[in-house]
């Protein structure tokens, strides 16, 4: 007489309905990862205009006054940030549209945030202390936008 065997494996529907999971995790967490990684990206923009910030206190202290550098060049020759520490950023200007405001354009990150604009803002206390706040041209989705300086 013959032994029945159990049958081994997997079924057509046990299989589907894994597939159907693993799809429906990756529908969430491609999206996800895509914006943790321009947010990542976006922290070399925000530092390098931390470093242009930097340098625009330290004019503002020595010169008590405001500087105005309507090109990259003049930003990195009159307030001595090195060239390198710009790389994510393309146009960039100090001054031109508010005193002391530092206005960069976002290069080579993604379609979503390139050719926009972040932009701090100075605010000058009366004991001479520099507080930073941040803006985005219209165009710049807020989830990029620093919060608190």
């Amino acid at each position: 007489m013959l032994k029945k065997r159990g049958q081994k494996g997997f079924t057509l529907i046990e299989l589907l309905i894994v597939i159907a999971i693993i799809g429906i995790l990756a529908a969430i967490a491609i999206p996800m990862y895509k914006t943790q990684t321009i947010k990542a990206k976006m922290t070399e923009v925000t530092n390098a205009m931390s470093n242009v910030a930097s340098a625009v206190a330290a004019y503002m202290q020595e010169t008590n006054s405001w500087p105005v550098c309507n090109t990259r060049d003049l930003v990195t020759t009159s307030l001595g940030v090195a060239t390198a520490q710009l790389a994510r950023l393309g146009t960039l200007t100090v001054g031109v549209t508010a005193p002391g405001a530092i206005d960069a354009e976002v290069v080579g990150i993604d379609g979503t945030v390139n050719t926009q604009h972040l932009i701090m803002i100075p605010t000058s206390s009366t004991d001479g202390s520099i507080t930073w706040s941040w803006s985005g041209s219209a165009n710049m989705p807020s989830a990029y936008i620093p919060k608190v300086r």
